[in-house]
């Protein structure tokens, strides 16, 4: 496919799946590509239709087979679902089953007390919704979203448990689940002959607090790791080596990467990775990730992208994972400065 050019022509499936690498996820029959596509950015009502469907196009064609959304991406909240669902509509008959399709709920998606926690209501309303706007009659994955403090977990594990079993979803998974919770979670999942195929967490080499209980855990119990903001909002990539340039994330008054989580501290350890990358053939995006896929438990990472070049340049990890031990303990040195 020509970057710049709106033409497609689907390439053989060999070719496609010569390109990509796959892993089991967890202790399960299903495969996932090292590199997933997120609809949290990029893809919602204020976004450029053309360019949100290029970048599905291309990352299918490279392989990706496992595409990321949730019930309030957009903006607007749903937009990201619709519009997928459109793209897929017009451009993917007939490669349903070559896809791995997941959504969640659990955040603030409507008015009103039954439309942003864990709850029964909540979760059952929320999938019927997704499902309409996507045109899909099924999940391949659906999470809950956040554990939200105050619902039971065992009523939010056994509406997800529920949801296998109506046939709207064949697997689930969570997201964001402190470890205690966690850990009902999987026991829940477990016993009911359900088990938690894959858990989703914020990990990057700027936050590493899944390392201490939240990896060993998903481990423990068979589930497979995803890991969603791999390059800290842009901040591992070259776009803040040299400050906050205007139009970025962090230039904007709202946002989910602010002008105040662009420390001095942060910068220099990315001026100093990006130096470790370009010694070994990489961009600081690629080595990145590269560096949370060296972990076994570590079934796949989520990017974004706001272009089909961006995405072509994440894809190009995929072609140096390996790292020495030397560079592992000079990034491990130049982190641990960071604290």
């Amino acid at each position: 496919m020509n970057h710049m050019d709106n033409s497609f022509t689907y390439q053989p499936a060999t070719d496609r799946y010569n390109r990509m690498q796959y892993k089991y996820c967890g202790k399960s029959g299903l495969q996932l590509p090292l590199i997933s596509l997120g609809l949290w950015h990029n893809f919602g009502s204020v976004d450029d239709f053309t360019v949100a469907t290029d970048m599905i196009k291309y990352a299918f064609d490279q392989g990706i087979t496992h595409f990321d959304l949730a019930n309030n991406y957009g903006p607007v909240p749903g937009s990201a679902e619709t519009n997928f669902g459109r793209i897929l509509k017009e451009n993917f008959q007939g490669y349903r089953d070559e896809m791995i399709i997941s959504s969640k709920a659990g955040h603030e998606m409507w008015a009103g007390p039954y439309g942003g926690n864990s709850s029964r209501k909540n979760l059952m309303a929320s999938i019927n919704q997704s499902l309409r706007r996507t045109g899909l009659e099924y999940f391949d994955i659906f999470y809950s979203h956040r554990y939200d403090g105050v619902t039971p977990v065992e009523e939010t594990i056994q509406t997800l448990i529920d949801i296998v079993k109506q046939g709207k979803a064949l697997y689930i998974g969570i997201s964001k689940y402190p470890p205690e919770q966690a850990r009902i979670a999987y026991e829940m999942m477990t016993k009911a002959g359900v088990p938690c195929l894959i858990s989703q967490y914020r990990y990057s080499m700027f936050d590493r607090a899944v390392e201490a209980e939240t990896l060993p855990l998903a481990a423990e119990y068979g589930s497979g790791f995803i890991a969603f903001s791999p390059l800290a909002q842009g901040l591992l990539t070259d776009k803040y080596l040299n400050g906050i340039p205007e139009g970025s994330r962090a230039a904007r008054s709202s946002g989910f990467l602010q002008r105040s989580q662009v420390t001095p501290e942060k910068i220099e350890a990315a001026r100093q990775l990006n130096e470790i990358a370009r010694l070994r053939g990489q961009t600081l995006a690629e080595m990145a990730l590269a560096w949370i896929l060296k972990d076994e438990r570590v079934t796949s990472v989520i990017v974004g992208a706001s272009s089909v070049n961006q995405l072509a340049d994440n894809l190009k990890a995929l072609e140096h994972l390996d790292f020495t031990p030397d560079d592992l303990a000079e990034i491990e040195q130049i982190l641990a400065r960071m604290i």
